[in-house]
Formats: C-alpha cells, structure tokens, sequence
C-alpha cells in the first residue's frame, strides 16, 4: 500500500482521503517513510516541515468529523526554498539565509493550504534559485532519480526530484527561464508555467526581475497541475502583476465544434536539438493527428530574427545583478557560490543593448501573438537534450557545441513573452532517461494548453512510469 500511495497522484490521493480509504496520517507517513528511504541518495528535501504529522491528525479529525473538506485536503506538498513557508526554514540555497524563519506562508503556499494541503518539506535548489542545476554551499548537491549521476535540473531541481521519486506527490517551483519545466523534463514529471501574473509571486526571492518571474506547480499529472492552478491563480493585493481575476480561459468552448489547431517546432529559433528530443516533440504531434486534432509544422520568424536567450541575457543582468549586490554585500566570499560570483562578475548591459533588447522582446511577443492567431497552442521541445551529467559546461548537440545556458533555448521565450507553457514527458531516450514535450498557448490561455496536454497523456507511451530506487 505504501508504494500505492507515494506513486498515486495529488487528486487521486484527496480522492481517497475524502472517501475514507485511506487517513490523511497515512499518506503523510508514507511520504515520510519514503523520504527517510530515498532521500540519502536523491538530496531532494533539505528540510521536513515541523507538524507534518500532526497537521495530518488534525485534517483526519476534520474528516471524520463530517466537514467541508477542500479540493486537496489531506495531501502533503513540498515546495522549492526560495518560496517563505511560515515556521519552516526557507534558506534560499545559500550560507547567507542559514537558520532564516518567515513569519508569513508566501500566496501560494497560504493557498495550497488554503484548499486542504499540508506542508510535508522544502526542497532543493541553486544558490539565489539562479542556475540549471541544484547545488550550493548550504545543502549540497541533488541527483536525478533516473540517474544520480545526472542532474535533475535548475533551478526547481529539488522539487522535481523529490516528486519523481514518490517524495512528494505535488509541489511549488519558480521559473525564470526554464526553472519548472527545465527540471520536470530532466526527471519526467509534469509541470507549468502559467501567464506571467497569473500565480502571485508574494513572499518569494528574489523578485527581480519581477516581469520575468513565476511560481508553478509540479506533480505526476496533468489533472494535478490542473487543480493546483485552479486554487493558485487571482489577484492577492500584493502583487501588482498579479491582476486577472479569471483562472480560466474558455480555450475551444467559444467554437465548440471547431477543430483543434497545433502547431509544431523544434527550431529554428531555438539553438541546436538532439535529433531524439526533435522525434519526440513530432511524435507528439502525430499522435493528437490521431485524436483528431489540426496539426501542421510550424515557424515563427522572430525567434529566428532575435535569439531570445541572447535578448534575456541583455536585459535580466541589469535588472538582476542590484538584487545579488544588495544581498551579498558585506559577506565574505566564502559564503558565495558559483552563480553569485558569475553573476556579480558580470559586466553592465550598455543603455543601448538594454533598449535594443526591450525592442527585441517585443518583437518575440508579436511573432507569438501572429503564431496564436492561426492556432491554439504550439508543441516544443523543453530541453535539447535529456538530463546531463552532473557539472557540464558545455555541450555537443546535433553536432553544434554550446554553452549550457541554451538549455534554456525553448524555455526563455516563454519567459519573455510571459505566456503559459506545460512540460510532460512523452518520450524516453536511449539511456532510458525522460524527454519531455513543451505544450505553449497564447495570453492567459491555461485551459487550452492543459487540455491539449490532457489528450497527450491520454495516449502517451510512457504514462506511469517511474524511476526505481
């Protein structure tokens, strides 16, 4: 029943929670147990939330006692430890935050909690959340479940781990550039990346550059995400971006009999593709081909006019490097990490690159604008390539060989344009490691993209599997 539980999604769990199969106080020990069990090797979780359990007797008590019950009561979740956890440390990945106690949940925690969820842990992350693997100075290093010899991923790596793992059946990640679809790809879970807004961004570090910034969640499952997003998203008064009072798009249910429309790419625009990641995103495409859905290869000419990695870079340092100045200031550099002292190192966008890259940006918001006039969503690759060895700086892909920052080649125009992406795995390589697919829709278009991912997972060839530890 154990391994049932811990593999079981976030809905199916509150499903036999409320059906009183199963207590609350048995799925949180479970989850517990397998911690205990795998997390040694994984270095997912680097700290349990203090009254897991007992906030687990209280929501049986709740059950038993015949009262409304919330969409998720009864589930524990994790989240990344950039996100403020009232009561429970939230260290940031880095010596400076060490012993750091919020005294207030961020929004969406406060939300997750709010629909029935319980705290069970923070996971790991890179120092300041900023690079695409998880590691710092303060808890070391996290492993990719498939692999431990591989990474899985930045900078939501530790949620991501801990998920696929049966640690942790859904949780919270911030994305900047590629940090909830980046590690849900490298360890073959389902993530997604709402319009920028959508999901309050209250109570996590660092803010800036706030206009690229999102929290997300993750899970096992696409109705998992969905759900989770029907409680995170709305306006919480504190953050200005965060204005849209609808959850929903009505997606294809204006033209109900209209067919479908999908568009596919793995470039040009994005940097070089490993040939298996490029079959597997037209793979995908096919298989909706036979669901009866539209679907034709497409391009879109302004990621080819303007490398939206290139125009992230120009316009992130000079918004994000006060932030890093300001937090290290007066500590030593032993206390800083690989990612605080590249950052810092930096050198200061010129006035004229800055302004060049806003016009860039926009430039990749309307060629996205012109792609979502003629379809409904866009499937991409996530990653080029699967989860890599720990440590690489450098990568050969389809005989092109680049830096690792384009990893985030099919993630940070997303980032940019702020508009929605779904990660979920719909391939696996030769290695056996996940590959994951990218479902992308236009402005605030959550439905459309979360039902195109629904009907993916409905025929995908990998659905539930997991890595064995």
């Amino acid at each position: 029943m154990t391994n049932e539980l811990v593999y079981s999604d976030a809905t199916k769990l509150a499903e036999l929670v409320r059906t009183k199969e199963v207590s609350p106080v048995e799925i949180m020990q479970a989850h517990l147990d397998r911690i205990e069990a795998v997390n040694p090797n994984v270095n997912a979780i680097v700290t349990i939330a203090d009254g897991a359990l007992e906030a687990a007797r209280r929501a049986e008590a709740i059950v038993l006692a015949g009262d409304d019950l919330g969409p998720l009561h009864g589930v524990p979740f994790t989240a990344k430890d950039s996100i403020d956890t009232a009561g429970v440390l939230t260290q940031r990945g880095s010596p400076i935050f060490m012993d750091r106690l919020p005294d207030e949940d961020a929004t969406s925690v406060a939300r997750m909690k709010k629909a029935g969820g319980i705290l069970l842990a923070k996971t790991n992350l890179p120092e300041f959340s900023y690079w695409i693997e998880s590691d710092n100075l303060l808890s070391g290093r996290s492993n990719n479940p498939w692999d431990l010899e591989r990474t899985p991923g930045g900078s939501s790596g530790g949620e991501s781990a801990a998920i696929a793992a049966g640690m942790s059946p859904i949780g919270l990640g911030t994305d900047l550039a590629i940090s909830v679809r980046g590690p849900a790809a490298q360890t073959g879970i389902t993530s997604m990346k709402a319009t920028h807004g959508r999901v309050p961004m209250t109570g996590i570090w660092p803010r800036a550059p706030r206009r690229f910034w999102h929290v997300g969640p993750m899970a096992r499952s696409v109705r998992d995400i969905a759900l989770a997003f029907s409680q995170l998203g709305g306006p919480d008064g504190k953050d200005a971006f965060a204005s849209s009072t609808t959850l929903f798009d009505a997606g294809i249910g204006r033209q109900p009999f209209r067919q479908l429309r999908v568009g596919w790419m793995v470039g040009p625009g994005f940097g070089p593709v490993d040939p298996e990641v490029a079959a597997t995103v037209k793979a995908a495409a096919e298989a909706l081909k036979d669901v009866g859905v539209s679907v034709e290869h497409v391009g879109i000419p302004a990621l080819e006019r303007d490398f939206a990695l290139d125009v992230f870079n120009r316009l992130h340092v000079m918004e994000m490097k006060p932030a890093f100045e300001e937090a290290t200031a007066g500590r030593g550099e032993d206390e800083l990490y690989m990612m605080a002292k590249t950052m810092l190192s930096l050198p200061d966008t010129s006035m004229k690159d800055y302004i060049d890259a806003e016009q860039a940006a926009e430039r990749i918001r309307d060629g996205y604008a012109d792609c979502f006039s003629h379809y409904d969503a866009l499937i991409t690759h996530v990653l080029p390539i699967p989860a890599h060895k720990h440590g690489v700086e450098e990568f050969v892909i389809d005989g092109q060989t680049v830096d690792a920052t384009y990893l985030q080649g099919a993630t940070v125009p997303l980032n940019i344009a702020g508009l929605p992406g779904v990660a979920m795995r719909f391939g696996t390589s030769r290695e056996g490691l996940p590959i994951n697919v990218q479902i992308v829709g236009a402005w605030q278009a959550e439905s459309t993209i979360l039902h195109v991912a629904s009907l993916l997972e409905s025929i995908s060839p990998v659905r539930g599997l997991h890595p064995k530890l």
